[in-house]
């Protein structure tokens, strides 16, 4: 919403002071060059200040860097050439000297820098006059984003060090790496005062309770195979089932209509979306949404010329929809044929004459969606990061927990809440293979389905490697109705149980050569 955008814009500039020096989580940043003194004294102080969270270069960063690459390149969903770190994505081959996973690890921590400072600056500096409700409302959104930090590192890389005070840093700049369960615990402890403190509803754009709730379910389902072989904690399991069925029951919210629609810029921040970041048109390099960069047309393009990174389904990828799963397919990837009149509204829609392409984030011209600010780089898309059915099927599967199979009333419920929008047949019954591919399916293009994996990994290892190996990691040409796999873009080194993990970035082991020790605890 241009509220929240506004507030964004306006702020931005104190955050890029606090923290744009940085190069990596071990610099500081620099409180002393804004008067905090003077800053948060209202509860519009505070209110501007989270605004900040939701967006700003460190996110660009990630965006471009990360997203797809990470969630969907390196799951086999897609693959890119012409970008070498891509490619090790896609061969698992990634190194410490990999940019993308550098500016993934980089990213995070600059998210969590701005947190901190965010959290520290309310708990110290804004005054008795502001409700406690109101400071633990702009606290809890700023530990929602810390915790949803957290979990992609745990997710990431395991052990990782848990900064709460960057300032601390100064007397003590080099940091042990922490336990991945206490990692984890750190997010959920995040995570929960969240969904204790934010409201049940608020501006669109802004996380509530249903947010956090939502990320809590994801957090608490994903540490519940932690270093465990062949089942998950069942504590755990129903912690996830709880909060996630808080939000599918007790939120209000439902799925949108039309699957297509939620990734139009008119839809923005609608009542699926419980977390998005917030982009603005206009901007410098890496200050906004980015993902138009896979456009494949000049007549598509904000700034009318086409994308510079061809982007498209492996042929897996596309073999997993079924002929009645047409909503999903189109909405996600364009395939020869494919017409989309939203796309150059204003020249007669658009009609895609390649094989195959990414269509999920490419929203078109500068007249498609009403921004004649937009350029190339800084797509005005919302693009969510969680969405209410990622959590229904969340629910589905903590339900299902460690069972083989189950026909529980609620998860078929919410399961095919799901299957129903996209137009398919209910499911009767659904196990474990059923729900992840259900969720790559939905979530496809979303950056999710590599944490799938990984959660499946912790778990039954031998399970989600056969996965990677099984995959066709390559894009493909469509000929008459004929699907031909292209060349791979390198030799793909076989999956092991270490592929679910990254390697730390060499300068950051450079820089911290603690970071080469045993992981210590936390708590």
């Amino acid at each position: 919403m241009r509220s929240i955008l506004d507030k964004i814009t306006a702020f931005l500039f104190i955050i890029i002071v606090m923290t744009g020096c940085s190069k990596s989580f071990l610099d500081r940043p620099p409180l002393s060059q804004i008067s905090a003194d003077n800053f948060y004294q209202s509860t519009g102080d505070l209110r501007l200040a989270t605004a900040a969270l939701y967006a700003g270069t460190p996110w660009a960063d990630w965006n471009y860097n990360c997203y797809l690459p990470v969630g969907d390149v390196l799951s086999g969903n897609m693959a890119v050439g012409y970008w070498g770190d891509a490619v090790q994505l896609n061969t698992f081959t990634v190194t410490g000297l990999n940019g993308i996973m550098i500016a993934n690890w980089k990213s995070m921590y600059k998210i969590i820098a701005h947190c901190n400072v965010t959290i520290n600056a309310i708990q110290q500096k804004a005054p008795d006059s502001i409700p406690d409700r109101n400071k633990n409302a702009a606290i809890a959104e700023a530990r929602f984003i810390r915790g949803f930090a957290y979990y992609n590192l745990a997710v990431q890389w395991g052990a990782v060090p848990i900064i709460e005070d960057n300032s601390k840093l100064i007397i003590s700049p080099l940091v042990n790496r922490v336990k991945t369960e206490d990692v984890y615990k750190f997010a959920i402890n995040d995570l929960t005062f969240a969904a204790g403190h934010l409201p049940a509803a608020d501006v669109a754009g802004r996380v509530t309770t249903w947010s956090a709730q939502g990320m809590l379910a994801k957090t608490y389902l994903t540490a519940a195979g932690l270093n465990r072989q062949g089942s998950r904690n069942q504590q755990f399991l129903d912690s996830a089932a709880k909060y996630a069925g808080n939000v599918c029951k007790n939120s209000g919210l439902a799925l949108s209509a039309n699957y297509a629609d939620l990734f139009k810029t008119q839809f923005n921040d609608n009542p699926e979306s419980l977390f998005a970041l917030q982009w603005a048109p206009g901007g410098s390099w890496l200050e906004g949404n980015m993902l138009q960069i896979y456009s494949t047309s000049a007549e598509i393009s904000a700034n009318g010329s086409a994308g510079w990174f061809g982007i498209g389904p492996t042929v897996d990828m596309y073999k997993l929809y079924a002929t009645r799963d047409s909503i999903r397919r189109k909405a996600t990837f364009m395939i020869n044929g494919d017409y989309y009149p939203e796309l150059n509204a204003a020249g007669g829609g658009f009609k895609f004459t390649g094989s195959c392409a990414l269509k999920k984030h490419i929203i078109g011209t500068n007249k498609d969606n009403n921004a004649p600010t937009m350029t190339q780089t800084t797509s005005t898309e919302h693009n969510a990061l969680l969405r209410l059915a990622d959590v229904y099927l969340l629910y589905a599967e903590a339900i299902l927990g460690n069972n083989a199979s189950t026909s529980d009333g609620d998860a078929l419920l919410y399961f095919n809440k799901v299957r129903d929008r996209a137009g398919m047949l209910p499911a009767l019954k659904i196990d474990a293979d059923s729900i992840l591919l259900e969720r790559r399916i939905e979530l496809a293009a979303e950056g999710q389905y590599w944490t799938d994996l990984v959660r499946l990994s912790y778990y039954n290892p031998a399970k989600a490697i056969n996965m990677l190996k099984g995959e066709t990691r390559v894009t493909f040409t469509i000929s008459g109705g004929v699907l031909t796999p292209a060349s791979p873009y390198g030799v793909i080194t076989p999956p092991t149980i270490q592929s679910f993990t990254f390697p730390i970035p060499s300068s950051e082991v450079t820089a911290n050569p603690k970071l080469q020790e045993p992981p210590v605890s936390y708590y």
